[in-house]
């Protein structure tokens, strides 16, 4: 760690001491949202946060975007289990990770255009029901959002920013593509503007049979987005999209399982209305995140099968206004209100008759009077411009939960640009996550009585551009102490759910784009963790380096990623894996309209796993044809 922190200061003694300050003449390069609510200059924002546009996601023909993002974005790794699909319950894989903080435990949050997206019983990400076709670019920010986001952004945000037609005109897109082990993917997309109102509307189905036996994955897709322009200073806009999946889990390699399947239906819906004038913007949404699940959960071999089903229903109603503003010269302050409604009801079916059961080991969540969860917090983040290269950035959130109580959340950065194309931001926040229903009320372990669990984060980091922004590179040092983790124990010989669990992660973030010339790039990025406690998914060395080519008809992008000191299992029988993944694609645009591509990964064919019993496929391939007009 002292060897990075050292080569950070020499950079920027390096690079200011051969530099011209001149900060009046700063460009907007890209701005973004996620760390504040209006659109903003990340330079001017002290968090740690990468974005990935719809080229970088589109261009190795992924229909989910966390593989894209598992390659691009530093410290972030998503478990995976076959060709195609996550699915849901044991082994189910799509486990998302962020600096050893966990998308599986809900502490890590996915949004859809800023509104919280997760499982109302269980709280954790559904990773099948992040789409490329529904995203124009992807935001991921680093570190602890709680301020404007609140519970279960404790160690992070992925925010998905959807498409929106830019101009007049019609635009369609087609995506064809078929391989290994039966897989198939469609996706069409349309796109439409004229005057005031725009839409964008696309449909995706997938299969695959995936490399072992009961393993088959499919899914349904759909998104549409109107928005609709009252005048110069107000838009009003709707959106919704709806994700049917189908997955089958053949168990571990040595504990087989049958019929062991799962029913998913997620979705998303959303009603606003935005303003923007010079010295004011804001936003009033009303939306609805929902699920359908069933779940068999299987058998093995000599044993009878399941004779209920599990099933739950969830939704996450929300509201949430915010209003931001320039009170005076380089000040950007931003108020907001959030309020949600969580619902969450499982129980089980007879799997003959349909009819609902209990049983003294299956608590049925309604029946218990405990499946409604209401959270109402207001937040404030205040940012300043004190000279010109230097900005502070302060926020508190005030968070009340029905059942949890009251939580207060601060935070405050500061960013200083010696130089005109360089910055170092320093950052202070605390994230937290209320308990789970299921954590809460379901099941054996159940406590009531739980806590929020707590989290705070430390980090440095210095950016710079260099050569007309062809070169870019980027380091960030981090420290993440958190508490009060729920974890089960053993208590008077009965699993109970209490307040016990730490984390203490220490670890760096190195990233690089150059941009050579109009034939080559390269981008490359590396993530260091140490664990005091081991966490399950979260490798303590990520590298990923990705090369991309373009002459005349031809494109090629091929990616390296080198994954050391993956936890499989932690405890007693702890395992680790190592492994390094070679992907490539390569496209040759046949006519104006028609573009051919052929895809391989794992092209070094390893043998490794990502959940312990499920072993990854080797060598697969897949092509097909995009089709634009």
């Amino acid at each position: 760690m002292n060897k990075y922190i050292a080569l950070t200061i020499l950079s920027i003694i390096s690079v200011s001491a051969f530099s011209q300050i001149d900060t009046t003449s700063i460009d907007l390069e890209r701005a973004v949202v996620t760390g504040t609510r209006n659109a903003t200059d990340e330079r001017y924002l002290p968090m740690s946060i990468s974005v990935i546009n719809r080229e970088k996601l589109t261009e190795n023909a992924r229909t989910n975007i966390l593989p894209t993002l598992t390659e691009q974005v530093p410290g972030l790794f998503t478990s995976s289990r076959g060709m195609l699909g996550y699915g849901v319950s044991g082994g189910g894989a799509g486990e998302i990770n962020l600096r050893g903080i966990s998308g599986g435990a809900g502490q890590l949050l996915v949004l859809i255009d800023g509104h919280p997206q997760y499982q109302g019983v269980y709280s954790h990400p559904v990773s099948d029901s992040y789409q490329t076709m529904i995203a124009d670019h992807v935001e991921i920010l680093r570190g602890p959002a709680s301020v404007l986001y609140g519970s279960n952004a404790m160690g992070g945000v992925i925010n998905i920013i959807t498409r929106d037609m830019k101009h007049d005109g019609v635009s369609t897109d087609i995506h064809l593509g078929a391989g290994s082990w039966g897989s198939f993917s469609a996706e069409a997309s349309n796109q439409y503007r004229k005057g005031r109102f725009s839409s964008t509307a696309a449909a995706q189905y997938q299969r695959s049979d995936n490399h072992r036996p009961n393993m088959g994955f499919e899914q349904y897709g759909g998104y549409l987005k109107l928005n609709y322009k009252l005048n110069d200073n107000w838009k009003v806009f709707a959106d919704g999209n709806i994700t049917r999946f189908n997955a089958s889990n053949p168990g571990k390699t040595d504990a087989l399982l049958l019929e062991a399947r799962q029913w998913i239906t997620r979705g998303a819906v959303a009603f606003g209305i935005d303003n923007h004038y010079n010295r004011t913007s804001g936003r009033f949404t009303v939306y609805d995140n929902f699920g359908i699940h069933k779940i068999n959960d299987g058998h093995s071999a000599g044993t009878a099968p399941q004779s209920d089903l599990f099933r739950s229903k969830d939704y996450l109603l929300g509201i949430s206004w915010y209003q931001s503003a320039n009170l005076f010269q380089g000040n950007r302050t931003t108020v907001g209100v959030d309020y949600q409604h969580i619902y969450g009801h499982a129980y089980y079916t007879d799997r003959e008759s349909g009819e609902e059961v209990t049983s003294g080991r299956r608590i049925n969540m309604k029946q218990s009077g405990k499946s409604h969860r209401n959270d109402i917090a207001g937040y404030v983040d205040f940012r300043q411009d004190l000279l010109s290269w230097l900005t502070i950035d302060l926020g508190i959130r005030l968070d009340h939960h029905s059942v949890s109580g009251t939580e207060w959340v601060p935070q405050g950065g500061l960013v200083v640009r010696p130089i005109i194309n360089g910055e170092m931001k320093a950052m202070i926040s605390k994230g937290f996550r209320n308990p789970s229903m299921r954590e809460m009320y379901l099941y054996p372990p159940s406590n009531e009585d739980l806590r929020p669990e707590r989290m705070m984060n430390y980090e440095l980091t210095w950016k710079h551009r260099l050569l007309s922004n062809m070169l870019t590179y980027g380091v960030n040092l981090f420290y993440i102490k958190a508490d009060n983790l729920i974890q089960t124990t053993t208590i008077e010989g009965k699993p109970r759910n209490i307040n016990t669990g730490e984390v203490e992660n220490v670890g760096a973030e190195l990233e690089l784009a150059w941009r050579i010339n109009r034939h080559w790039s390269v981008n490359t990025n590396h993530s260091f963790l140490h664990m005091h406690r081991h966490v399950l998914a979260a490798p303590e060395y990520k590298g990923y380096i990705g090369v991309n080519f373009r002459q005349g008809r031809w494109s090629t992008t091929a990616g390296l990623m080198q994954v050391s000191g993956l936890f499989t299992e932690i405890g007693a029988n702890e395992k680790k894996e190592h492994f390094t993944l070679l992907n490539a694609t390569i496209g040759y645009q046949l006519s104006k309209n028609i573009r051919l591509w052929a895809k391989g990964d794992n092209l070094l064919a390893q043998r490794y796993e990502i959940n312990t019993g499920f072993p990854m496929p080797r060598a697969t391939f897949m092509g097909g044809v995009d089709i634009h007009f």
